[in-house]
């Protein structure tokens, strides 16, 4: 599982870095005035570059490794959440009876 985890963070860190590398899709001047540019939002679409292909790739790594993560926490994980066991806590306190102090009706 940490190998996992390792495997994870780098991903994360390798999307972050791939998608802050890219052009935005608007990034012409005719985007910004809403004009039909080759690189706006609905217009053509060139080939794929190799760090959209890169995102792609890492996007799905990056949802395949949290799916695992997941997965394997919730087996190892023997102890209720904590969540849960704050709602216990609380389901028990509820239940026990109410301390009186001795000074209650006594002048």
């Amino acid at each position: 599982m940490g190998l996992l985890l390792a495997i994870h963070i780098i991903i994360c860190f390798l999307l972050v870095v791939v998608v802050l590398l890219q052009s935005g899709k608007s990034a012409d001047l005719a985007g910004a005035f809403g004009g039909y540019g080759s690189q706006s939002t609905f217009g053509p679409r060139g080939t794929a570059t190799f760090l959209s292909k890169l995102t792609t790739f890492l996007a799905i790594g990056f949802m395949l490794t949290s799916l695992l993560l997941w997965i394997f926490s919730s087996k190892q994980s023997d102890n209720p959440s904590r969540v849960r066991d704050s709602k216990v806590k609380h389901e028990q306190r509820v239940d026990e009876p109410k301390p009186t102090l001795p000074s209650q009706g006594k002048k």
